[in-house]
C-alpha cells in the first residue's frame, strides 16, 4: 500500500435556506409509523445472501484471543464475506509456512479447522489468499532449513529477513512445490471455501525484493491450473495490488497467458495513504493518471478475460489516525467508498475487522479495537455501527439506473461549495428501492460540516411513504412527498455522509439475537464447566451444543444439549466419559429467531 500526496485545495461550503422537514399528515403517519423503527435494525450475516466483506486476522493468542468479544461482531454487523491469509501482514494459519511445516507433510491444524468452520457455520463466504513464502523452499540463504517454524506477527514488510515469508515462488521447483500446497488447501476446505488468491499486494513489497510483474505471472498461470484442478468449483482471485496500476497488471497477463483463467479480479484503495482523502478520490486524483476505473477498463477489455468478470475491493479504509481525520471522518468516508463502490459494480471488503496490536499496524485499522491494556480494548469504533447500518440497508441491493436523482438546488449547491453531489438508486432483491445521496467532501475532524438543505427529486423509485435514513447514526425520520408530487422532497439535509431515502416497509426483516462471546471451558473430572457472555437483542434462550470428537471428521456432528434462560452464562455439562475430546458452542435465541454462534471452545477428559 502505498499512497500518494496529493495538492491541497480550499473548499468553500454555502449555507441554503433553512428549511424545516415537512411532517407526515396525521393520517398518513399513523398509516405508516406504528411500525416504523427509529433506528435502523440491525441484519445479522446469516440473513443476507449477498453483501459486503470484512478482513480479519485469524484468533492469535495473546493478543487477538477468541475468547474475548471481537470475532462475533462481524456477524452481528451483517458482514458476509470475509477474507483471511495473514495476520498483521504476516503469515497466518491458512499460509505456506503453517500448513508446510516438514518438508511434504501437509496438515491444517485445530484451531484452523475451528475458525473456518465458526465463519462457514455463521453465514460468511470465504475468500483465502494463499501465501506463497516457506522457508524449507523459497530462502536466499543458501542452506534450505528442513522444518518451517512459524514466525510471530511482529514482522511486517519491507521483511528482507533471509528466512522472510516474502521471498517468492520463482523458480520451476520452487512453484512446483508452492502448488502443491495450493492444491492441497483448495481440496481440503472445498466444502466451506470456494475463493482463492495468491497472497497480497504483489506489486510492491510483499513480492521480494520489489513487485515484479513478469514473476507473479509465471507464478499466476500454474496458480489457476492448480486451483482449477484440485475443485473445478473453485474461484481463482487475480488479487490484490496495492495500487491500481495499469501497467503491473497488464505486464502480468501478458506473461501468464492465463486471463481465461481468473475468476475474479481484485485490488486495493487506501486513496492519499497516511493522510485525509476521501474515498471518492480514487477515481480522481489520489493515483495521478491511475484510477480503480481506468484499470477495471483495462482488465474487462483484456482479451480472453471472462465476460462480467467480478471485481473485489477487497482492502479499504480510511483511518483516523491519518493526518486531518479522525474518528469521525472515519465512519463517514468508510460507507461513502462502500456505495460508491457498490454504484459501479464493485464488491467492497473493509480493512479490517480487529488488528492484532503485535503487527505493525498497531490499533490503527480495526473497525474493532484491539488489545491495548486500554477500557477501549475490543470495543467498536464509531465506523461498526456505519457499516452495521450500511450492511442492514444495502446488502442484497444492485444499482437501479432508472431511479433518477436530482433537484433544482444541486447546481448551485455544486458550485458553491465545489463538492460533487452523489446520488445513486438501488433496489433489493425484494425490488424495494433505496437512494444514496451525500456530498464528495473532503471532511473535517470533529463533525464539522456545515448543515446544508435542498429540494430533492427521486424519480422511478416506487416509493410511496418516504422516509429518510442517515446512515452514520441510523436514525430514521418519517417524511411525505411535496404536496402535489409523489417524487420531489423539500428541505432534506445534505451532508458529507450518506442520507438515504427508502420507504416506510423496507425495514421488515426479522431482528436476531447478538451472538454470545466469551465461551470458556473448564474440565474437571468427568465435568465441563462452560462461562459465556450474552449480549444484546433481548435473547429468550440459549442452546448449548456440544460435539464429541472420534478423530474422523466427517462422523463428528454438533448436538444440543441444552437449552437455558437468555440471561443465562453458564452450564455444566456432567455427561462426559474418559477420554473424550469434545467441543462446545452456543447461540442466543429470541421470538424472531437465532443469533449466530459463539466462539469454539475445546476440552479433554482425561484418563484415569
Amino acid at each position: 500500500m502505498r499512497g500518494r500526496s496529493a495538492q491541497s485545495r480550499s473548499h468553500r461550503v454555502v449555507i441554503f435556506a433553512l428549511l424545516s422537514f415537512l411532517l407526515l399528515p396525521v393520517s398518513s403517519l399513523a398509516q405508516t409509523s406504528r411500525s416504523l423503527p427509529d433506528h435502523v435494525p440491525p441484519k445479522r450475516s446469516s440473513q443476507i445472501h449477498d453483501g459486503f466483506g470484512i478482513n480479519s486476522d485469524l484468533p492469535r493468542d495473546p493478543y487477538l484471543p477468541w475468547n474475548r468479544w471481537w470475532w462475533t461482531r462481524m456477524f452481528d454487523a451483517g458482514f458476509k464475506w470475509a477474507r483471511i491469509g495473514q495476520y498483521e501482514n504476516s503469515s497466518d494459519r491458512t499460509s505456506w509456512d503453517w500448513i508446510e511445516q516438514k518438508r511434504g507433510v501437509f496438515s491444517s491444524s485445530q484451531e484452523l479447522e475451528d475458525f473456518v468452520d465458526s465463519l462457514h457455520d455463521n453465514g460468511i463466504e470465504i475468500q483465502v489468499q494463499l501465501i506463497y513464502g516457506n522457508v524449507m523452499y523459497t530462502s536466499p540463504s543458501g542452506k534450505l532449513p528442513d522444518v518451517s517454524v512459524p514466525e510471530s506477527g511482529s514482522f511486517h514488510n519491507d521483511d528482507r529477513n533471509l528466512y522472510s515469508v516474502f521471498w517468492p515462488p520463482t523458480t520451476p521447483d520452487q512453484i512446483a512445490a508452492f502448488n502443491r500446497y495450493a492444491a492441497w488447501m483448495v481440496n481440503h476446505f472445498k466444502d466451506r471455501i470456494h475463493y482463492w488468491a495468491l497472497w497480497n499486494e504483489q506489486d510492491i513489497g510483499y513480492w521480494n525484493p520489489w513487485g515484479n510483474p513478469e514473476q507473479f505471472g509465471k507464478l499466476l498461470a500454474p496458480f489457476i491450473e492448480s486451483v482449477h484442478g484440485a475443485d473445478a468449483q473453485a474461484k481463482v482471485i487475480y488479487g490484490g495490488q496495492a495500487d491500481p496500476a495499469r501497467d503491473f497488471t497488464q505486464r502480468a497477463l501478458d506473461t501468464c497467458h492465463c486471463a481465461s483463467g481468473i475468476d475474479v479480479y481484485a485490488y486495493h484503495t487506501y486513496p492519499g495513504y497516511g493522510q485525509n482523502m476521501n474515498p471518492e478520490t480514487m477515481d480522481y486524483g489520489a493515483y495521478q493518471t491511475e484510477s480503480p476505473r481506468a484499470l477495471r477498463e483495462l482488465v474487462k477489455h483484456y482479451s480472453r478475460i471472462k465476460a462480467d468478470i467480478p471485481f473485489f475491493d477487497d482492502e479499504f479504509n480510511s483511518i483516523p489516525s491519518w493526518v486531518g481525520s479522525d474518528e469521525s471522518v472515519q465512519a463517514k468516508y468508510v460507507p461513502r467508498g462502500l456505495i460508491y463502490n457498490l454504484a459501479a459494480g464493485v464488491k467492497t471488503f473493509v480493512w479490517l475487522l480487529a488488528a492484532g496490536s503485535d503487527g505493525n499496524e498497531y490499533d490503527d485499522f480495526g473497525i474493532i479495537h484491539g488489545l491495548t491494556n486500554h477500557a477501549s480494548d475490543f470495543t467498536p469504533r464509531p465506523v461498526f455501527y456505519a457499516l452495521q447500518n450500511t450492511n442492514a440497508l444495502f446488502s442484497d441491493t444492485k444499482f437501479d439506473p432508472s431511479i433518477e436523482v436530482g433537484g433544482p438546488d444541486l447546481p448551485a449547491l455544486r458550485r458553491h461549495s465545489d463538492f460533487p453531489f452523489m446520488g445513486y438508486g438501488f433496489r433489493s432483491d425484494k425490488g424495494k428501492a433505496i437512494v444514496a445521496y451525500w456530498l464528495a467532501a473532503h471532511s473535517y475532524p470533529g463533525n464539522s460540516f456545515p448543515p446544508l438543505y435542498a429540494t430533492l427529486t427521486f424519480k422511478n423509485t416506487g416509493i410511496k411513504h418516504p422516509v429518510l435514513v442517515d446512515l452514520v447514526s441510523g436514525e430514521i425520520k418519517p417524511l411525505s412527498w411535496k404536496e402535489g408530487s409523489t417524487d420531489t422532497l423539500e428541505g432534506l439535509p445534505v451532508k458529507d455522509s450518506i442520507v438515504a431515502v427508502t420507504d416506510a416497509d423496507y425495514f421488515d426483516w426479522p431482528v436476531l439475537p447478538e451472538a454470545p462471546s466469551s465461551l470458556n471451558v473448564t474440565v474437571s473430572g468427568n465435568s465441563a464447566k462452560l462461562t459465556w457472555e450474552v449480549h444484546g437483542g433481548n435473547p429468550t434462550d440459549m442452546v448449548v451444543e456440544r460435539k464429541v470428537e472420534n478423530g474422523d471428521r466427517s462422523k463428528d456432528t454438533w448436538t444440543r444439549i441444552a437449552k437455558l434462560p437468555g440471561s443465562a452464562t453458564e452450564y455444566s455439562d456432567s455427561t462426559l466419559t474418559r477420554a473424550d475430546r469434545v467441543a462446545y458452542r452456543l447461540r442466543a435465541i429470541n421470538s424472531e429467531g437465532e443469533s449466530a454462534y459463539s466462539n469454539i471452545a475445546r476440552g479433554v477428559v482425561a484418563l484415569r
